[in-house]
């Protein structure tokens, strides 16, 4: 797990960054410290936790939260699907160390191939889960202090956060497509259902994606 700890190491001071604004963001959105750390914790999904969030606070319910957490999470079954073979050991330790297994451990590991290397995975894994728990419990604390994001006008950062991770994936114009066409639905939907519900709508988009095999 050593050489895990030191592959993932440049990658910590962005994650320690993203879990606070999300821990600063859980608060705003009437999240308590407990709750958005425990949160981090148990789900250690940053993209899926900042859509239920932020669905809950613009006032979606519980449903529309959980469909949209769920929908961009989807890709975790292949995934796991691929490292399976590296685990090991009764159903509860496999459990816990597929815990571990989020996007970037999984491919700075092998990318579940024939290289993978299940210390590194679970090394990456674990160093990536402490900084995403430990950034959010401080940001959470610092939330309670800060009181009213727009206050410092914090209230448009998750629209920010998800921007910031929308530009990442903006390889060619098939994505592209994908981002202008899941855009279009949401704002659509927006003025006309309730809070959350565009997001999950918006998901429709990746039918642009799907390539035809002959």
């Amino acid at each position: 797990m050593g050489r895990g700890l030191r592959v993932a190491a440049p990658l910590l001071p962005a994650v320690l960054v993203f879990g606070a604004s999300f821990g600063v963001l859980a608060r705003g959105a009437g999240f308590g410290f407990l709750p958005a750390t425990v949160m981090s914790a148990t789900t250690f999904a940053g993209s899926s936790q900042v859509a239920a969030v932020s669905v809950l606070g613009a006032g979606g319910g519980a449903v529309s939260a959980i469909a949209a957490a769920l929908l961009l999470n989807v890709r975790y079954g292949p995934i796991g699907i691929s490292v399976a073979r590296a685990f090991r050991g009764g159903p509860l330790r496999r459990l816990v160390e597929a815990q571990l297994v989020v996007d970037e451990s999984w491919a700075l590991s092998g990318a579940g191939g024939p290289a993978l290397e299940r210390g590194v995975l679970l090394g990456i894994g674990l160093a990536l889960w402490l900084c995403w728990t430990g950034g959010t419990a401080v940001g959470a604390f610092a939330g309670g202090a800060i009181g009213d994001p727009a206050t410092f006008g914090l209230d448009g950062a998750f629209a920010a956060l998800f921007l910031a991770l929308l530009l990442g994936q903006l390889r060619g114009r098939r994505a592209q497509a994908v981002a202008v066409a899941g855009a279009a639905i949401a704002a659509a939907l927006t003025p006309f259902v309730r809070p959350g519900l565009p997001i999950v709508a918006a998901t429709a988009a990746v039918l642009v994606g799907l390539r035809r095999r002959p």
